[in-house]
């Protein structure tokens, strides 16, 4: 018989499972349907034209696993579709790390994010709307001088 003894410090702590959810060693019965939450791109790179957006799966482990018996897999498994502009294709992630879609015209687009099973079949849907800044086309200003040998330049960005 197996016993196991936590100190009241560690009793009041968090649990592994709290944040991490139920063990992917263990089959689940009857698991809530699967969710997609998607943040809005990050502010900064927007700001200069990189468009990074973060999410997450609830009820569903994003991970590599495709093929027949993919989908009786317990606790399920899946990957997201991100089709960028209405484009007629997709692209694939497994990864469940943050989107990064760069090259955008500056104006208005969107990112369609699925969340699909093994099969491909779209479980959940979310679409963000974004509008990419327009940059400046402008040189960045610089000033020069000659350095102390005279043989080269230092030059500071404004």
């Amino acid at each position: 018989m197996a016993t196991c003894t936590l100190s009241a410090t560690a009793a009041l702590a968090q649990s592994a499972r709290d944040i991490r959810g139920p063990s992917p060693l263990i089959a689940i019965e009857d698991e809530a349907p699967a969710k997609l939450i998607v943040d809005l791109p990050l502010d900064e790179p927007l700001s200069r034209g990189l468009v990074f957006i973060q999410y997450r799966a609830e009820n569903l482990r994003v991970a590599s696993v495709f093929g027949k018996a993919a989908p009786e897999v317990s606790p399920r498994v899946g990957h997201v579709h991100i089709t960028v502009d209405d484009a007629p294709w997709h692209f694939i992630d497994a990864s469940g790390e943050t989107i990064v879609v760069v090259g955008l015209k500056p104006g208005p687009h969107r990112v369609l994010i699925e969340l699909a099973d093994p099969t491909h079949r779209v479980i959940d849907s979310k679409v963000v709307s974004f509008d990419v800044p327009q940059r400046s086309t402008a040189p960045p200003r610089q000033s020069c001088r000659p350095h102390q040998d005279r043989n080269h330049w230092s030059c500071i960005r404004k």
